[in-house]
């Protein structure tokens, strides 16, 4: 996959003439059925990961493009993905169903590819498509580790493909969280002194009993880097469900896969709160994380849970983050005693506001009947007019520009969830230098940067 021709090289020695080669997409060359290309300017979809999330994230992506596979290591997952497919495309479409996502990135000709998988195969499945020369929507958190980060931005320079995150909170939500930076950008609250992130907390699930793997699930790739490990499921009699797997986000509860809420919640509102602060770029970040409080369902010795049949990650936390600029940031559970419980507080020397997916409110805001932002701060702060999240991410494939959120930026916002979850893991204060990218003085704690990787599911650069 890596040594196949590429598009530009195809176009310098194709025979067809330079005038149609000029209206045509630029993923056309990709294509084996050259002769229909023209009849169609639409990119060709794969989808790597048909659960819960994808039925947002598919639909949305196939009002662009045309989705020739899917692919999910669970079979239901995998045929429910394709019958709404075929629902959206026609039934007598042709869709191919795979369990394993390399016979998507094997395909010449799929162009884009969607990445809705459990965080922890995000990375592997990343990397490996931009090096088999596919553009990327992958969802939110983007990494497992700090050291995935690393690896995701060292293989895009080299790729050069477009990557998009899916933090839609910088495109959508009614765009509160993007007047939100463009106030505090025009200067109407002041310089910020203080941020408060209140991300939820997560779940206490007891003991989850051993139980047989469902039929038609591969466990043993599901788990991929994780270790080997049983599968565990309960459901109770008001029909919770508790797992280790596949069910409504329940990897999301262990270290092994995911990194709770703030890894969930936190790369959406940290991120926003960085780029607000101007601490998103490279070389910028936290420079010290103190663990104030955590609790944790079971007990945690040196960083790891003395138990491992039941959730893990915290249920109850508050990390304090301080910035170069002076920018101190709470990341919190949630923050009742100042009103809420989930969303983001500005704190600076003119004022306060607070934004979330559901309000912005503070004298910033009401003094902008009297006093608007200029016409164009909103599309200056998004690069252009802002669109919905996909749209962006196709409108950059055609024009190989970075979309809005890019991998550059999503890094710096992880690094920061990361090292909170590193903080309250090993309850210790510690030392960030965001230009080097480690941890200071501690050695210990930087081999938290990563992770070992089971055999046969190693992350390749």
């Amino acid at each position: 996959m890596k040594n196949k021709t590429t598009r530009r090289d195809f176009l310098k020695t194709s025979t067809l003439t330079a005038g149609t080669l000029a209206t045509m997409p630029y993923w056309f060359t990709s294509r084996s059925a050259l002769a229909n290309a023209s009849a169609n300017e639409r990119p060709v979809l794969g989808c790597i990961g048909t659960g819960s999330r994808w039925g947002g994230v598919g639909p949305s992506a196939m009002k662009f493009a045309d989705c020739a596979a899917v692919c999910d290591v669970d079979a239901t997952h995998a045929q429910k993905g394709k019958s709404r497919v075929q629902k959206i495309q026609g039934s007598k479409k042709h869709i191919d169903v795979y369990e394993d996502y390399r016979k998507v990135l094997e395909r010449n000709d799929i162009d884009i590819v969607t990445i809705v998988t459990p965080d922890h195969w995000h990375s592997k499945i990343a990397i490996e498509a931009m090096q088999a020369g596919k553009d990327i929507y992958c969802e939110k958190p983007l990494t497992l580790t700090i050291d995935e980060g690393k690896k995701i931005i060292q293989t895009l320079k080299k790729t050069k493909r477009v990557f998009q995150v899916g933090t839609q909170q910088r495109t959508e939500m009614g765009q509160m969280f993007l007047q939100a930076i463009a106030i505090i950008r025009a200067g109407r609250i002041g310089t910020i002194k203080k941020v408060t992130c209140a991300i939820g907390g997560a779940y206490d699930s007891g003991a989850i009993p051993i139980v047989d793997i469902p039929k038609g699930l591969n466990w043993d790739m599901w788990l991929g880097q994780a270790p080997l490990v049983d599968y565990r499921y309960k459901e109770d009699a008001d029909g919770a469900r508790w797992g280790n797997s596949r069910c409504h986000y329940e990897f999301r509860w262990w270290y092994e896969y995911s990194g709770g809420k703030m890894t969930d919640w936190g790369a959406h509102h940290i991120d926003i709160a960085q780029w607000a602060i101007e601490q998103n770029g490279v070389g910028q970040g936290p420079i010290v994380i103190a663990p104030l409080m955590a609790e944790h369902p079971v007990e945690m010795k040196a960083g790891m849970p003395v138990l491992d049949d039941r959730y893990n990650t915290a249920l109850k936390f508050h990390v304090r983050a301080d910035f170069p600029n002076g920018v101190e940031m709470n990341i919190r559970h949630e923050a009742k005693e100042l009103g809420f419980d989930n969303g983001i507080l500005f704190e600076g020397t003119k004022g306060k506001l607070f934004v979330n997916r559901g309000k912005i409110t503070g004298k910033a805001v009401e003094e902008l009947k009297e006093n608007p932002l200029p016409e164009d701060a909103i599309e200056k702060l998004y690069g252009g007019k802002p669109t919905s999240h996909m749209q962006n991410f196709i409108d950059c494939v055609k024009s190989r520009k970075l979309p809005i959120s890019d991998v550059y930026t999503h890094h710096r916002a992880m690094t920061t969830c990361h090292l909170a979850n590193i903080s309250i893991r090993l309850n210790r204060e510690l030392h960030w230098d965001p230009k080097t990218e480690q941890i200071l003085g501690d050695d210990a704690a930087n081999q938290w940067q990563s992770r070992e990787q089971r055999k046969g599911y190693e992350i390749e650069v």
